[in-house]
């Protein structure tokens, strides 16, 4: 007799659909889960969605994703399951500690590369594309920065620019590749740029906060270490809740690179397959919106 579908063990569940989702993109050997597939992880999580024991679940997030994950854990309807203290930091960091033997079940990135990184040689872990950001640029009063000057001010060998660390965040790495456009712009334009930038946050040990009891950001204006800085556009409000003299302008079109959050499933248990369905569903990518990120499912009714 043919078996419910409700009677299928955990197991055959999880692995029904981890090949759902690897038939989404066979033509690429770095899968991205998008949305077609969510269709089965929702339905995974239907099916799963009375554990038999209580699970525990453990998230690992990027530092730019504090606020949003904060908020997307406290709304998540848990049943029995508890939830971990969860931990932030610099994606590439939080990237190395997995793969140093951290027990954790979702780690959410600021870029999709951390993620891909865990799961080379993993076939059954899955990488998802959650939300978009956009890149800002936060600078002390009187800079005059526009769309026009953007590129004049930042080569001005008088204003001295902040970045992240590339590799270790992808803030840093996302800078590295606005000055890798400004080199199409103006030739040389990289060089001078990576000379002059001060890697001042984002690399663990190595760059402890400038300010005590203050956010890495705001320590590097407070203890004026720079004029302006590249950031995600998401951070800026909080930035200037801290040091509201500061402005910010979003970066002009010929150097603006495309941010893209991504996560992965390390422990596909059912808690964890529950908690991203919830991060993709309406509720939570309206969440993730209100903390300025660009989600990528459709959060509202279509405009007639």
């Amino acid at each position: 007799m043919q078996r419910r579908q409700t009677d299928y063990s955990r197991q055959d569940t999880i692995e029904k659909t981890n090949e759902a989702i690897r038939m989404t993109d066979r033509r690429s050997a770095r899968r991205t889960f998008t949305l077609p597939a969510l269709v089965s992880l929702s339905i995974a999580s239907s099916i799963l969605w009375t554990p038999a024991r209580a699970d525990t679940l453990k998230v690992m997030a990027a530092g730019s994703l504090r606020a949003a994950m904060t908020d997307l854990l406290q709304r998540f309807p848990r049943q029995s399951d508890e939830v971990d203290t969860p931990e932030f930091g610099a994606s590439g960091l939080m990237r190395q500690k997995i793969e140093g033997g951290a027990a954790v079940d979702v780690f959410a990135s600021a870029d999709l590369e951390q993620p891909h990184k865990l799961a080379a040689g993993h076939p059954e872990r899955l990488v998802i594309l959650f939300a978009r950001n956009s890149l800002c640029a936060l600078a002390r009063p009187g800079l005059a920065l526009n769309e026009t000057s953007f590129l004049d001010r930042l080569l001005d060998p008088a204003v001295r620019i902040a970045t992240s660390t590339p590799g270790s965040d992808p803030l840093g790495t996302y800078s590295w590749e606005v000055f890798a456009r400004a080199d199409a712009v103006r030739p040389g334009a990289r060089a001078t740029l990576e000379a002059k930038a001060k890697k001042l946050v984002g690399g663990g040990e190595k760059t402890p906060p400038l300010v005590p009891g203050k956010g890495a950001i705001e320590g590097i204006f407070l203890s004026d270490q720079a004029d302006v800085m590249l950031i995600y556009c998401s951070a800026v409000s909080a930035v200037q809740k801290e040091v509201p003299s500061l402005t910010s302008i979003k970066l002009p079109p010929t150097l603006s690179v495309e941010p893209a959050d991504g996560l992965i499933i390390i422990n596909s248990k059912p808690v964890a397959l529950r908690f991203v369905a919830f991060v993709m569903s309406e509720e939570g990518q309206a969440t993730l919106q209100k903390h300025g990120l660009e989600p990528i499912a459709s959060v509202g009714p279509r405009n007639p």
